[in-house]
C-alpha cells in the first residue's frame, strides 16, 4: 500500500477531530432539547457510537462526507489517489463491521451524514428511539 503523501499531510490528518464535531454537537443539542438522553462515545460498544440510547439500543454515528464516502458529497483527492482509495475503503469496511457487531448485540444503527439538516436527523433518531422504546418496553 502507498504511504501518505508527506509528513505535513499526515500531521494534518491526525489533527482532524474524531468526536464532538460541529454536526455531532448540533445533533446532540437538538436531541437533548427534545428531552432525549444518551451516552456519548460509549466505550463498551463496538465502534464507540457517537450517541448511544442504551435502553432502546439505538446507536447513532455522525459520519463526515469525505471520511465515510458520502454518495452525494464524497470526493477523492487527486494526489496519492491509490493511498486515499485504500484508506477510505478501510473506513467504510470498518463502518460495516461495527454495524454488524452492534446488530448482533440487538442494537439498531443509524448513520447521519454531516450535511443532513439537524432537525431532519433528529426527527429520524427520535422516531427510531420512540419505536424501539415502545417495543422493548412491552
Amino acid at each position: 500500500m502507498a504511504e501518505p503523501l508527506d509528513a505535513a499531510t499526515s500531521a494534518r490528518m491526525r489533527r482532524q477531530p474524531r468526536s464532538s464535531t460541529k454536526p455531532e454537537l448540533a445533533l446532540r443539542r437538538e436531541l437533548h432539547r427534545r428531552g432525549l438522553r444518551f451516552r456519548v462515545n460509549h466505550p463498551d460498544l463496538p465502534g464507540r457510537p457517537d450517541l448511544a440510547f442504551t435502553r432502546a439500543k439505538v446507536a447513532v454515528f455522525v459520519d463526515g462526507c469525505f471520511w465515510h464516502r458520502c454518495p452525494q458529497h464524497g470526493t477523492m483527492p487527486r494526489n496519492n489517489r491509490d493511498w486515499w482509495e485504500a484508506k477510505l475503503d478501510r473506513n467504510v469496511a470498518r463502518d460495516r463491521a461495527k454495524d454488524a457487531a452492534l446488530a448482533e448485540r440487538g442494537w439498531v444503527v443509524l448513520h447521519v451524514w454531516e450535511h443532513e439538516a439537524t432537525d431532519a436527523a433528529a426527527d429520524r433518531v427520535q422516531a427510531e428511539w420512540r419505536r424501539r422504546a415502545t417495543t422493548i418496553g412491552r
